[in-house]
Parts: C-alpha cells; sequence; structure tokens
C-alpha cells in the first residue's frame, strides 16, 4: 500500500491511497493534536484493481488540527497492512525580510526580525517536541512585476538565504528551502502589479514536507 503525501490534502480532508492487490477497503483514523480522535472512516472499495488511486474523504468532529493520520489498506483476500502520516505543521508568524532589488543579500537592518523569527522557532519546537523529528521549510515567493523565470530563480535564492541565516545561528534540526515565484499569490493580482504582501516568505514547521501548490510540478523542497 502506498499513500501519495502530495495529495494528503487537510483543508480538502481527502488523500489518496494504492494497494497493490485488489482492494476490498480503507480504513482511516484522524488524530488530533490533543490526540483525541477526529474521523474513523471505513470506506469500501468493492475489488478495485490494483494500482487503482483511491480517494479517501473524511468529516471531523471539531477543527482541531490534525497531527497524525493512521491508515489500513485491506485487500479481498482477507490481508491488510497499514501506514501512518505525520501531516502536522505549523506556520510561524514573522516580519518580512526587506531585500533590495533583485538581491538576495540580508542587510544587517533585517538581522533583527530573523532573530525573533528565530526565538519564535525555538518555542514552537519546545512545545511540540513530543511529536518526533521536526524540521523547517523555508518557502519564498514574488510578486507578479517581472517573467515568472526571473521570479522563481529570485524567490528561491532569497528562500535559500534565509534558511542559511538560521543554519548560521546553529539551528540544528532538518532545514529545507524552495522558491515558488509568482506561482502562489496572496493576494490575486494581474501581471505586472507591485503587491507587496505577495512578497513573502512562508516559514514551516513540519514532520513531513508540507504539499506545494497544485500544478507546482517542477517544484520540490531541497536540503540546505
Amino acid at each position: 500500500m502506498s499513500v501519495d503525501r502530495s495529495k494528503v490534502d487537510l483543508e480538502g480532508r481527502r488523500l489518496e491511497v494504492k494497494l497493490s492487490r485488489p482492494a476490498c477497503k480503507v480504513v482511516l483514523k484522524v488524530i488530533g493534536e490533543s490526540g483525541n480522535v477526529l474521523a474513523n472512516v471505513i470506506q469500501p472499495f468493492d475489488g478495485s484493481p490494483p494500482g487503482t488511486a483511491l480517494m479517501v474523504n473524511w468529516t471531523p468532529s471539531s477543527a482541531e488540527a490534525v497531527s497524525r493520520i493512521e491508515v489500513w489498506g485491506h485487500d479481498t483476500s482477507g490481508y491488510y497492512v497499514g501506514v501512518a502520516i505525520t501531516p502536522w505543521n505549523v506556520k510561524i508568524p514573522h516580519e518580512e525580510v526587506n531585500f533590495e532589488t533583485n538581491s538576495d543579500a540580508i542587510r544587517q537592518s533585517e538581522v533583527p526580525k530573523l532573530e525573533a523569527s528565530l526565538q519564535k522557532v525555538k518555542e514552537a519546537l519546545s512545545k511540540h517536541k513530543e511529536l518526533g523529528n521536526i524540521s523547517l521549510f523555508i518557502a519564498g515567493h514574488t510578486d507578479s512585476v517581472g517573467s515568472a523565470e526571473h521570479n522563481l530563480g529570485l524567490s528561491r535564492r532569497r528562500a535559500r538565504a534565509i534558511a542559511a541565516w538560521f543554519r548560521g545561528q546553529g539551528l540544528k534540526i532538518s532545514i529545507a528551502y524552495e522558491g515558488l515565484g509568482e506561482a502562489s499569490l496572496l493576494v490575486k493580482t494581474a501581471d505586472e502589479v507591485d503587491e507587496p504582501r505577495n512578497r513573502r516568505v512562508d516559514y514551516i514547521l513540519a514532520i513531513e514536507p508540507p504539499r506545494l501548490p497544485a500544478g507546482a510540478g517542477g517544484f520540490g523542497w531541497k536540503g540546505l
């Protein structure tokens, strides 16, 4: 059995499972941060052929954040296999670092912002240390001014610069980065629109790599 992590959709409350044998059913347990069970699902598939993408949906009992999903795939011969995934993640609120135009150099005047962000990262790590191996993911974004290719490269370099700064301050957890350019605008605009809110960097703590935007087939987290 395999679960495509990139298709674990917490907002849509669904995930995709594939079995290597004819599928009888998929059993799902969704667990919140508190340890409470948010959903129990038994979804029949009536002998779907091996390799079929089986979509399983759930309706949670509350809005509590999901920390763990347990999945069991049962085949038509009565055999089953289980896997647990940990889609938990938290975005660290922070003040954005301002870069000079077309630059990825972190100016000294911006360092206090990063120092404050680092402290928040450490506090979150301490609070959630029982979850296991938490990593930091840095995602850079731009507005729509300039070519998509240029913005992609610029956002990637800036994300890497911030990731490297965190590493340089002794943050020992795994750190990965990616630039999304103008592919995930916070404020939807036409092309060539100067929108400061779209020029941003996300700091995400997670157990498993966060899902990248739909259609972003060329993107992938890069280890520092």
